[in-house]
C-alpha cells in the first residue's frame, strides 16, 4: 500500500495500472492452475459448478502466451509490478507468519488495524455479544 501511494504521488494512475495489471493476470492464471490441480488431486470433493477441463486448459494456453508476450515486450513494467507486489511479503511475515510477537508489536498491529477501520468506516466482526443502544 505504501509503495502504491508513493507511485501515485510520483506518477500517474495509468502507469500504476500498467504495473499491477501484469500481476493481476498472473494471479488469474495461478487460480486456474489451482482449479486444475484440485480437480486432479481431489476429484470427489463437492463443486457447485463443474466445467469441462478443456475450458481451463484452453484459458491457460492463452494466458501463458499473453504473459510471456507481456514479459518480452515490457520487462521493466512487469518487474516493477512484481516489486510492488513483493513489498507485501515482509508485511505477511510480520503480521501473519510470526506467531510469537512481542506485546509491543501486537499493540502496534492492533492500533494500525483500528486506525484503518476508522479511516475506511469498517469494523471487523467481533465474537462477543452485540451491544444494544
Amino acid at each position: 500500500c505504501l509503495a502504491t501511494l508513493i507511485i501515485m504521488l510520483v506518477g500517474d494512475t495509468y502507469t500504476l495500472i500498467n504495473y499491477v495489471s501484469f500481476i493481476n493476470y498472473l494471479c488469474y492464471g495461478v487460480t486456474i492452475i489451482g482449479l486444475i490441480v484440485l480437480r486432479w488431486k481431489k476429484p470427489k470433493i463437492f463443486r457447485p459448478i463443474k466445467v469441462n477441463l478443456l475450458i481451463p486448459i484452453t484459458y491457460l494456453a492463452f494466458w501463458a502466451f499473453l504473459l510471456i508476450f507481456s514479459l518480452y515486450s515490457e520487462p521493466v513494467v512487469c518487474g516493477i509490478g512484481l516489486i510492488i507486489i513483493l513489498t507485501g511479503v515482509p508485511v505477511f511475515f510480520l503480521g501473519v507468519y510470526w506467531r510469537n510477537k512481542p506485546k509491543c508489536v501486537n499493540r502496534l498491529i492492533e492500533s494500525v488495524t483500528c486506525w484503518g477501520q476508522k479511516l475506511c468506516f469498517v469494523v471487523y466482526p467481533q465474537g462477543g455479544v452485540a451491544e444494544e443502544e
